[in-house]
């Protein structure tokens, strides 16, 4: 197998989806399809179970997910590190970020790399599915995101903000007239799911009841920063967000109305414990250093 067949094969084991692993290898799903297919001929043997629903690794998948797992992260950090020889760098920091106001945050990472020009660091935007898996599989080292995390296996490190909270709404939604709006409110209405993710975490971010003790219903689950306007533009749903995101999202099909009855959402740095380095507690360093941004 070639290193893009095991990349395409570890990826479909982790998703069980032909989209979403297509959407993270950035190709299409008929390559996923076809890659899959011609190492299933090689080896004699289906690594998938599938039919329209489900996609499920067979017995020879999963040892097969189980031996190769090890040997591409061998290899990957094997032509990272000459890569970074290359440019004079001596390890790599990966940060992935729920929050968008890379704006405000570019202090943090501007004092990192003056700090410590011999490391590298790559910036990414995180998808709201599975939110720890990517900690935990390596794929990043640390990863901003809102508070409480409360994993066994993940550290949370220094706050680096917290901002007031609003509401999405269409801009022909009748709470578009109003100037502001409350908990209360967002129960009249459907409210976006994210899964899988820890209830508790979801939760912090959207209540289930209100103060009140209403219930807030949830549509179908989203993925994407864009299903959620596209169901909020479309009046399917109400959408509580971070104030940054009438800054960096400004659109003609959607209010943003501030919430007057809910606390500022923080977020902060969270990494896996055992996976604890110089790199990452310089981050952190850096973070506790300049202290949170502003209110």
């Amino acid at each position: 197998m070639e290193l893009r067949d095991i990349e395409i094969f570890l990826t479909l084991a982790e998703e069980l989806h032909f989209g979403r692993a297509a959407e993270r290898l950035h190709v299409s799903v008929a390559a996923v399809s076809k890659a899959l297919k011609k190492q299933e001929r090689a080896i004699g043997v289906e690594l998938f179970a599938r039919d329209s629903r489900n996609v499920r690794l067979t017995p020879v998948g999963e040892q097969l997910r189980d031996d190769l797992r090890q040997l591409h992260q061998g290899l990957t950090q094997s032509l990272e590190r000459a890569r970074l020889a290359a440019r004079g760098k001596t390890g790599t920091l990966r940060v992935s970020l729920f929050p968008v106001n890379v704006q405000e945050l570019r202090r943090y990472w501007e004092t990192f790399r003056s700090r410590h020009p011999q490391w590298e660091l790559r910036l990414r935007m995180s998808g709201y599915a599975d939110p720890f898996a990517q900690l935990r599989n390596g794929e990043a080292d640390i990863l901003v995101t809102w508070l409480p995390v409360e994993e066994l296996d993940l550290t949370v490190g220094p706050l680096i903000f917290a901002e007031p909270r609003v509401l999405a709404v269409a801009a022909d939604n009748a709470l578009a007239k109003r100037s502001t709006a409350s908990l209360e409110a967002v129960s009249d209405y459907r409210h976006v799911a994210i899964a899988p993710a820890p209830d508790y975490w979801v939760g912090h971010y959207v209540p289930e009841i209100t103060p009140k003790g209403r219930s807030i219903d949830r549509t179908d689950p989203v993925d994407t920063v864009e299903d959620i306007f596209m169901h909020t533009a479309m009046g399917d749903a109400v959408s509580l967000f971070p104030l940054h995101m009438t800054w960096y999202y400004p659109r003609r099909d959607i209010i943003y109305l501030p919430v007057t009855d809910m606390e500022a959402l923080p977020y902060g740095l969270v990494w896996r414990s055992d996976a604890e380095n110089d790199l990452i507690r310089a981050l952190a360093r850096v973070v506790r250093d300049l202290g949170p941004l502003p209110g």
